[in-house]
């Protein structure tokens, strides 16, 4: 088609113009999300993954995931959106932790939290830190990375702790600092 001179429209688009403007959205097609990389070379894939982590017919904690993508004979398990209850010996609920990834290893018992983790105890305590390690035959949590811990009546930011999962006896590293009442630090 040609419009005036030296003016030519191909078929195509304007054919093209017509159609799009004639379409309409169809609003009840679902969102299609993203794919993890993870489900293409897992060898299982479950959602709502639910594990108890015992140590000789006690459990200290209870670990729930969205997504658990597994690896290495399934000793090695990816996580996706962590959640964690500890318990005390008598199965008393104690503190619960959140992140937004994780790696469980089925064969040493031992997690690994990462993105945005946050502890908070019964008690009270909130810890947070991008990665922490929970070792289920010690019932430990610990960690390398920088953490802030904030109870009621003080603050105290460092790097590197070992602590019970309910943040009850914490052995930190290197302090950064501190506010609030009493910080005892250790004279190593």
């Amino acid at each position: 088609m040609t419009f005036g001179p030296g003016k030519t429209v191909t078929t195509t688009i304007l054919a093209a113009t017509l159609v799009a403007s004639g379409c309409k959205s169809d609003k009840t097609t679902p969102p299609v999300s993203a794919r993890s990389a993870l489900a293409d070379s897992a060898g299982q894939v479950m959602y709502g993954a639910k594990f108890n982590l015992t140590d000789q017919g006690v459990m200290h904690a209870q670990l729930v995931a969205d997504t658990a993508y597994f690896f290495d004979d399934n000793t090695r398990v990816e996580l996706m959106n962590v959640n964690s209850t500890f318990y005390t010996t008598a199965g008393v609920k104690s503190a619960v932790l959140t992140s937004r990834r994780g790696t469980y290893h089925t064969n040493t018992g031992q997690m690994v939290a990462r993105g945005n983790v946050v502890v908070n105890s019964e008690d009270g305590r909130h810890l947070t830190s991008e990665e922490l390690k929970y070792d289920q035959s010690r019932n430990e949590i610990s960690s390398d990375s920088a953490f802030v811990i904030t109870e009621p009546d003080r603050r105290l930011a460092g790097i590197g702790f070992r602590s019970d999962p309910n943040l009850q006896n914490v052995h930190v590293l290197k302090v950064l600092s501190g506010t609030g009442g009493a910080v005892i630090i250790p004279t190593h």
